[in-house]
């Protein structure tokens, strides 16, 4: 049995009922689904089904309307951003958000120092501080980065950018990730470098993935939700999810993939 399956231990995040309107449009509707240890959980769904306020709302950027969100047997519904990380939630975005003037190593040395909780206000005198600098060139080592730890953050490529933002993430120390649309983007070798790196990741890390690549999600995923007009249409294994009429109608295009 998957340890992500155990019954003892119960899941490491469970969302009940989340929902989140915006001007009276529904984007998340009553949505429900949990994630074991170890897992990798995928999201999929069109445009406009709702992934990203999904995504927000367990992260924290949004606070939900309605809803129990559940993580490591703590309820999160109403912390903030902040205190989510420092519980071990960490997150990367849609659209890449680093600092590009300062090199690779020192954008993950901030998310070490972030999580450390240590004052940004020293940071030129900080940032060569062992306890900072060696977990982000381990993670950088972890991400096939570690050849350009100093160099700036505008001059690595687009690939390189997402790879980064996953090295920002493990510098947190996380229990679990959240990877908004890594694969957005990226070419067919960068691609195969990322699903490879997330395999590495998988079962170390529990992941919720969102992601529009069916190859590396039906490749990747212990088990998927599939999300439609704010609402869970189906969660369930990839084996399972290729075989659901609803989805195929609703998603994947009709015909099973």
């Amino acid at each position: 049995m998957e340890f992500w399956r155990s019954a003892e231990n119960g899941p490491l995040l469970e969302v009940t009922d989340l929902s989140k309107a915006f001007a009276g449009i529904v984007a998340s509707d009553r949505i429900s689904f949990d994630i074991g240890a170890g897992e990798l959980h995928a999201v999929i769904g069109p445009n406009g089904a709702g992934k990203t306020t999904l995504v927000n709302q367990i992260a924290g950027q949004t606070l939900s309307d309605s809803s129990s969100i559940q993580f490591a047997g703590r309820d999160i519904t109403r912390l903030p951003t902040h205190r989510r990380s420092r519980l071990g939630l960490a997150r990367s975005f849609q659209i890449t958000e680093l600092f590009l003037d300062f090199n690779t190593a020192d954008n993950v040395a901030l998310a070490v120092q972030a999580q450390a909780g240590h004052s940004f206000r020293f940071w030129h005198k900080a940032r060569l501080e062992p306890q900072l600098r060696k977990p982000a060139v381990d993670a950088l080592e972890r991400v096939g980065l570690v050849d350009r730890a100093d160099v700036p953050a505008s001059q690595l490529s687009h690939g390189e950018h997402r790879l980064l933002e996953i090295a920002i993430a493990l510098g947190g120390r996380p229990r679990m990730l959240i990877l908004d649309e890594p694969m957005a983007g990226l070419g067919p070798e960068v691609s195969m470098r990322m699903i490879a790196l997330l395999s590495e990741l998988k079962g170390e890390f529990t992941i919720l993935l969102i992601e529009h690549d069916m190859d590396a999600v039906f490749t990747l995923a212990d088990r998927i939700t599939v999300l439609l007009s704010g609402r869970v249409v189906a969660t369930d294994v990839p084996t399972s999810i290729r075989a659901n009429a609803e989805v195929q109608e609703a998603y994947l295009g009709g015909e099973s993939q």
